[in-house]
């Protein structure tokens, strides 16, 4: 029941932040400038800021993540676990494309006001939906064989990398915040379709 609620909450905001930008929305435009003015003040007084948050958003972004779910991946097909693999694979490596689809679909430019370059449109945030999908993913093969106080620590680890791979996105103006938030939204939709379709039955080190 919870997983189902959550579902409905992630459908509903996603769809909320389309129809909000489509539409105009007072609120949407306000939370969306409110914060991109406020990043870029502070980006003009620290150029530090900018530098910092651009390394940020490498490091920490879908990049490495697709390299590493690529080795998991690796891993778990030599150890014959393909359920587990394939939703390794599809929402680290080939995560991009709903990235490329969903963009397409909104089409909305990127904000005038970007810190930094960024290719492509900007709704929604593929740093977002990307890591957020990757993430899952692995957790979901990790979380079983790790002891309770590991379990917290690697949600709490996942949770802070989220968040700010988000605001660095905002920070950086490349991204309106209605952007990351449909980002976070369709990441973890499209996390749970993989799950559903794979249905992966072990965790990482045991027998499928």
């Amino acid at each position: 029941m919870t997983r189902w609620r959550i579902t409905l909450a992630a459908a509903a905001l996603y769809a909320v932040m389309w129809v909000g930008y489509r539409r105009h929305w007072a609120w949407v435009h306000g939370l969306d400038w409110s914060l991109l003015n406020a990043a870029r003040d502070v980006a003009i007084k620290h150029p530090a800021w900018v530098r910092f948050w651009d390394v940020f958003t490498f490091v920490f972004g879908p990049e490495p993540l697709r390299l590493i779910g690529l080795a998991v991946a690796i891993v778990l097909l030599v150890r014959r676990r393909v359920r587990a693999a394939l939703l390794v694979v599809a929402c680290a490596p080939l995560n991009g494309l709903v990235t490329t689809g969903a963009k397409a679909l909104a089409n909305r430019p990127r904000p005038p006001t970007m810190l930094a370059y960024a290719p492509s449109t900007s709704f929604p945030s593929g740093h977002a939906l990307e890591t957020t999908a990757a993430w899952l993913a692995l957790l979901t093969l990790l979380l079983p064989v790790l002891s309770l106080s590991w379990r917290r620590a690697a949600i709490a680890v996942a949770a802070v990398v989220l968040v700010l791979v988000g605001v660095s996105r905002v920070a950086l103006n490349v991204h309106y915040p209605s952007d990351v938030l449909a980002g976070w939204a369709l990441g973890y939709l499209y996390f749970l379709l993989c799950l559903t379709v794979f249905r992966p039955r072990s965790a990482l080190v045991t027998a499928q």
